[in-house]
């Protein structure tokens, strides 16, 4: 399905022009696991001493190339990464766990390393065996095809009912040398991500050690790919991945306090934030972003799940389709969170106009410019608690009959 559906209005102009990183390289083929006449698996090679992070699903169903990546990650020597689209090699029993090795296996002697020493990621259909022969054929291919550039390629080849491919760079100052970070995502629906994304990979040339990057990743990801929401759906598989080559020739910080990491954590948040939205911009059926900022709850936590509750509610988002201000939608999902909060303070804003306050609708309030908010692509909900200092931003898209279209015929 991946190519065939009509490419997201929300979608940006172009892929970026994303620069290589020192280090890395990068390689695509088309196997053929679901897709036809299109990538569907990549391939990255990293240097030795090579550093990377991760965080992952906590499903309890989660596939077994999530138990594979931790097992690697907890070795430390990660040499490379290998990803197939189409198919999410989850809830296949001993198979699943056999197709997740063959990958391993299969980019561990194109890269000349162990398969111990490759990370592996796949997403798409849940409880299909793993067409693992196809990946296998496909191997001679990446063996020819690996370059320090390809990055338009390699984030066609991660993408599933994605209707663009995602990708995102910045640069950073980190002891007095320039150091630069690239990204890829993919991710349309199933996505409320829970410590990690869909699929997203981000590498630096920067030096950093894996207990510092770990840290910076976590509290990275709680503000980007953590903030986001289409379905409300958690995948099996999502993965997020951050690998730093050391090649930049900047002098390592010695812990995730040092000062010299602030431009680094700037940059790599910019980065993901990015990623993040491009995600929402791409969800299913989606024809508008919409920002969710809660203030004024108990605590950031809180803020941060009543921002949820009104991203995942179908009927504020089928509302924010149909462009009606139905402030009633917002005031029962906040309701509904099951967090402290109390009707005769809260109050409600779309586009900068509060529509509804002290427990009732603001009396004669002017619906023409929230009307006229409501009609473009990009929709602002506020929404203040007025118990304490507690706040949040989440990003969603709007539900439309473009999302019950794509998801009747996934399989087919």
């Amino acid at each position: 399905m991946a190519g065939s559906l009509p490419r997201s209005p929300l979608a940006p102009a172009r892929f970026p022009d994303l620069p290589s990183v020192p280090g890395l390289r990068l390689a695509s083929a088309a196997a053929g696991v679901k897709y036809r006449g299109r990538p569907d698996i990549l391939l990255a090679e990293l240097p030795k001493g090579a550093q990377v992070a991760g965080v992952f699903t906590q499903s309890k169903t989660r596939s077994s190339c999530i138990d594979w990546c931790r097992s690697v990650l907890s070795k430390g020597k990660p040499r490379g990464l290998i990803v197939t689209a189409g198919n999410s090699n989850a809830f296949t029993g001993a198979a699943g766990q056999a197709g997740t090795e063959i990958m391993a296996r299969t980019a561990a002697d194109i890269l000349g390393c162990k398969p111990a020493q490759m990370l592996v990621a796949a997403t798409g259909v849940i409880g299909e065996k793993l067409p693992d022969a196809r990946i296998v054929r496909a191997a001679p291919t990446l063996r020819g095809a690996l370059t320090d550039g390809g990055w338009s390629s390699a984030a066609q080849a991660i993408m599933t009912t994605d209707t663009f491919p995602k990708g995102a760079t910045a640069t950073a100052e980190l002891n007095g040398e320039t150091v630069t970070i690239v990204g890829i995502a993919k991710g349309s629906g199933m996505i409320a991500p829970d410590m990690a994304t869909m699929l997203s990979f981000v590498f630096t040339d920067a030096a950093i050690p894996q207990s510092i990057l770990q840290t910076l990743l976590q509290k990275g990801a709680d503000k980007s790919f953590n903030a986001i929401t289409v379905d409300g759906d958690t995948s099996t598989s999502d993965t997020l991945l951050l690998a730093a080559t050391g090649m930049a020739g900047n002098k390592p910080p010695k812990s995730f306090s040092d000062k010299a990491l602030k431009d680094f954590t700037r940059a790599l948040n910019t980065v993901l934030v990015d990623l993040a939205q491009q995600v929402v911009r791409d969800g299913e059926g989606a024809s508008k972003f919409i920002t969710i900022d809660v203030t004024g709850a108990t605590s950031a936590k809180s803020a941060r799940r009543i921002g949820l509750a009104i991203a995942n509610s179908p009927l504020v988002k089928t509302a924010i389709a149909g462009g009606d201000a139905n402030w009633g939608r917002v005031v029962m999902a906040v309701g509904k969170s099951g967090e402290p909060a109390d009707r005769d303070l809260l109050s409600i804003a779309m586009g900068g106009v509060t529509i509804a306050e002290k427990g009732e609708g603001v009396e004669g309030y002017d619906e023409e410019p929230v009307a006229a908010h409501l009609e473009g692509d990009s929709v602002l909900i506020q929404v203040d608690i007025g118990l304490g200092k507690g706040a949040a931003r989440i990003w969603t898209c709007d539900l439309t009959h473009g999302y019950i279209a794509i998801n009747a015929d996934y399989r087919s």
